[in-house]
C-alpha cells in the first residue's frame, strides 16, 4: 500500500484506528449468540476482568452517564449476569459484581469472538503471524507508555 504525505505517526494512527474498527466489527459478529446486546455484554466485560465496581465507576469505564449505566444494571441484573450489592461504606452507594453465570457468558463470548479472530487470520503465513504479534506487543506498550504505566 503506497505511503501518504501525512507524517508517518498520523498515517499509522489513521490506519491503526481503521483497522481496530473492523477488526472489532468483525469480531462481534459472533456477539448476537450470547443473547446480550453490545452494551450489557461491554460492561459485563468490565465486571469481570475490573471486578466489581461502584455505578459510577462502571459509567465512566463505558464512558456513559449514570443513569443510562444503571439501566445497563438493571437489564444485567434481570438476566442472572450481575448482582447489585449496596455499598458496606455508603449505603446510598451500589456496588455491581458479575455473577458466576455472567462471567461464563462472557468467557464464552470472548472464545467465539477469538475462534473467529484466528479463523480470520488463518490465511496468513508465519512472517506475516509474526508480524502482527509483535505489532500487538508494541500497541500494549505505547499504550502503557501513554497512561505513564510501564
Amino acid at each position: 500500500m503506497p505511503r501518504s504525505k501525512k507524517p508517518l505517526r498520523l498515517e499509522v494512527a489513521d490506519r491503526l484506528h481503521s483497522a481496530a474498527i473492523h477488526l472489532l466489527r468483525h469480531a462481534r459478529k459472533g456477539d448476537v449468540l450470547s443473547g446480550v446486546g453490545p452494551a450489557r455484554l461491554s460492561a459485563l466485560s468490565v465486571l469481570v476482568f475490573g471486578g466489581p465496581m461502584a455505578l459510577g465507576q462502571l459509567a465512566a469505564a463505558e464512558q456513559v452517564k449514570a443513569p443510562t449505566m444503571s439501566r445497563i444494571v438493571t437489564g444485567l441484573k434481570r438476566s442472572g449476569l450481575a448482582r447489585i450489592e449496596t455499598d458496606t461504606k455508603d449505603a446510598r452507594r451500589i456496588r455491581v459484581t458479575a455473577t458466576a453465570r455472567g462471567a461464563r457468558l462472557l468467557q464464552q463470548a470472548r472464545a467465539r469472538r477469538i475462534r473467529l479472530l484466528a479463523e480470520t487470520l488463518g490465511g496468513l503465513n508465519g512472517y506475516e503471524m509474526d508480524t502482527l504479534l509483535l505489532a500487538t506487543a508494541l500497541i500494549d506498550r505505547a499504550i502503557r507508555q501513554g497512561a505513564g504505566t510501564k
